[in-house]
């Protein structure tokens, strides 16, 4: 099997380039052997070109992109590696169905068994809900990752007036990042088209090149609303802070959320010594590792946008949740296929 050899190397990859840590290394591994169940190559092959190719988008001017936004531990911004939260928000969803689609073919397999088996495109409504929940997140990955080198300013499109935002702003879009999120669910668009084993004849006809364009075309717009909706959910329930003094956009590590204030005291009282002079005590330091451990720490931040519902890894599961479970609706309405893939 092609697949097993394939995630050891990415897995290899991955801690040589540092792209996932450790723990984010081993839940991908899982979430790679998951994929390599089904007998089908498409959901691995989808999976391994959004690895690869937002592990590559991530590392475009990075050194830029460092500059542009600020660390809660105080360093330069930019993307770390990426954590196993940040895999089960991008893949989790997707690692589930693909699942629950090896059930629905064993269950419907013949004399042949599953190894032969193919896509019925008008009763088999989990694939596009698998496949969409890769060019969705690619979308959101590529608008994210290329959207903040824009020269544009991003704007904040939970805003009635559009209003302009720090750059790395929840919520805040650009045509150029929509463009690149495009582009993103385009690769994995193509990537199903060229791997999805097709039946050669279903209750609707066979399936031609008009089709495959067709189902690229659609696959690479529901992607790219998939960003934008990621941009709607992360303007309202995440909240943004931004440094005061440098005017930057403050990123968590590992995606998580940055908080506005300490919930300290920033102002020590001052103490006397034994023969009664006062010195200002020693800044009492923060717990949390997610806040840098100075006195004005909380005052130097303030909340540019949205509400601290959700941190960034839950608005992308969600993201991901909703475009997958609407692209299965949206195929049953089309294919009306009365839910039989879901039933078995």
């Amino acid at each position: 099997m092609i697949a097993v050899p394939a995630t050891l190397l990415l897995m290899i990859r991955a801690w040589r380039r540092n792209s996932l840590t450790p723990a984010g290394i081993a839940v991908g591994g899982v979430t790679a052997l998951i994929h390599a169940l089904h007998p089908w190559s498409v959901f691995f092959a989808c999976l391994v070109v959004f690895f690869l190719a937002g592990s590559s988008v991530t590392k475009v001017r990075h050194d830029v992109k460092a500059r542009l936004t600020v660390s809660a531990s105080g360093a330069p911004g930019g993307e770390g590696p990426r954590t196993h939260q940040q895999v089960l928000a991008t893949s989790g969803v997707a690692s589930v169905l693909v699942l629950l689609h090896l059930v629905y073919l064993k269950s419907r397999a013949g004399d042949g068994g599953i190894e032969k088996s193919c896509w019925a495109w008008d009763e088999d409504i989990l694939v596009p809900g698998i496949i969409a929940n890769y060019a969705a997140v690619a979308a959101d990955t590529f608008a994210s990752e290329l959207g903040i080198l824009s020269k544009s300013r991003p704007r904040l499109i939970t805003s009635r007036t559009l209003r302009e935002v720090p750059p790395g702003t929840n919520g805040g879009v650009t045509l150029f990042g929509t463009l690149a999120g495009l582009l993103g669910s385009f690769l994995v668009a193509l990537t199903s088209a060229l791997f999805l084993p097709f039946c050669r004849n279903t209750r609707h006809g066979s399936v031609g090149s008009k089709e495959l364009a067709l189902w690229v075309a659609f696959m690479t717009v529901w992607g790219g609303l998939g960003s934008l909706l990621d941009s709607f959910l992360g303007g309202w329930l995440q909240a943004t802070v931004v440094d005061v003094r440098s005017g930057k956009v403050v990123e968590g590590p590992g995606g998580r959320k940055v908080l506005v204030s300490t919930g300290f005291n920033t102002t020590p009282e001052p103490k006397a010594d034994a023969a009664g002079t006062l010195h200002q005590t020693s800044d009492k330091r923060s717990d949390d590792p997610d806040i840098p451990n100075h006195s004005t720490a909380a005052a130097s931040r303030k909340l540019e946008s949205g509400v601290a519902i959700l941190d960034n890894n839950a608005v992308n599961f969600l993201m991901a949740l909703m475009m997958s479970v609407g692209a299965i609706l949206a195929a049953n309405w089309l294919w009306s296929p009365q839910l039989r893939t879901v039933r078995g």
